[in-house]
């Protein structure tokens, strides 16, 4: 796993983990719900943080597929253009 995979994972779950709080704050103490609403809240950050997650996973990380050699000349150049 590389370190910006690791960085966004956290950052979700600490993000949707507020949210989560901020969530269970609201409806406990502005309004009023019914316990499986409460359950249906908790399910759905859940399946939102999952789901980000795994979208997040499956982009492509097109710095791989670039040749060292070459983004090493790029970047020498691209100095020189400046």
């Amino acid at each position: 796993m590389k370190k910006k995979d690791f960085v966004f994972i956290l950052g979700l779950t600490l993000f949707m983990g507020i949210l989560w709080i901020v969530g269970e704050l609201v409806m406990g103490l502005w309004i009023a719900v019914v316990p499986w609403q409460r359950m249906a809240w908790r399910i759905g950050i859940v399946v939102v943080t999952l789901g980000i997650s795994v979208w997040h996973a499956m982009l492509e990380d097109e710095s791989d597929k670039k040749d060292p050699k070459r983004a090493k000349y790029e970047r020498k150049t691209q100095n020189r253009r400046k």
